[in-house]
Parts: structure tokens; C-alpha cells; sequence
């Protein structure tokens, strides 16, 4: 991926963090438990911390120029989508089998963040 088509894909993320959580304050407070709020709102925090993560990675990719970072931002994209995906899932429809998935979109996570670092790692060779 470009760093343009990554900037495209935070903001985007970013702008669906937002609108959730937003969703989640006003519309889901009177709907859902504390317990299902609470896992709402985890979703929306990692997914706008790891959209913050791929504008960190577009902005790097100049710098660092590796393949890695294209790798990261797409590993880093399936784990939002996994990750808070599954848990607005489990938030609005109760069903805990969804948080099986979970720690997929963790893995997720954790696979691109350390893909940045090896990046930066290997620039300063």
C-alpha cells in the first residue's frame, strides 16, 4: 500500500471511531448494559489508536523507505477490522462467541507494530 491510500484508509478509520463512539455515548447508553458499553467502547479506543498507528506508518514510509511498512499498515488494517469489529459485534448483538475472534485482530495488531519497528530497526543499518 501507498502512504496516500494509508492515509485515506486512518482517516476513514478515525472517522468511524468517532462517529462510534459517539453513537456509543448518546444512542447505545439507554440500549445496552455497562458490560456491553464497556466493550463497545474498547473497540472504539483500539480502533482509533491503530487508525493514529497507520498515519504514523504513512508518514514513516518516506523516511524508512521499506517494503515492511506496506505490510504493517495491512496487518494493522486487519486487525481493526477484526479486533473492534468483532467486539461492536459482540457490544450489539450478545453474542460471546464473537470474542473468539478477538485476539485474532490483537495478533493483528501486535504483528504490525512489531513489522514497524523491525523496519526502523533495519533503516538504521
Amino acid at each position: 500500500m501507498n502512504e496516500r491510500t494509508i492515509i485515506i484508509i486512518a482517516a476513514v478509520n478515525m472517522f468511524i471511531a468517532v462517529g462510534a463512539g459517539a453513537f456509543g455515548a448518546h444512542g447505545l447508553k439507554q440500549v445496552l448494559s455497562a458490560e456491553m458499553l464497556a466493550i463497545w467502547q474498547t473497540a472504539v479506543s483500539y480502533q482509533a489508536m491503530h487508525a493514529l498507528g497507520l498515519f504514523v506508518i504513512a508518514l514513516l514510509m518516506p523516511r524508512l523507505n521499506s517494503a515492511l511498512l506496506g505490510w504493517a499498515s495491512i496487518a494493522m488494517l486487519v486487525g481493526i477490522v477484526l479486533f473492534s469489529g468483532s467486539l461492536y459485534a459482540l457490544a450489539l448483538s450478545g453474542t460471546r462467541i464473537l470474542g473468539a475472534i478477538t485476539p485474532l485482530g490483537g495478533l493483528g495488531f501486535l504483528l504490525a507494530w512489531a513489522m514497524l519497528a523491525w523496519a526502523a530497526y533495519q533503516s538504521a543499518r
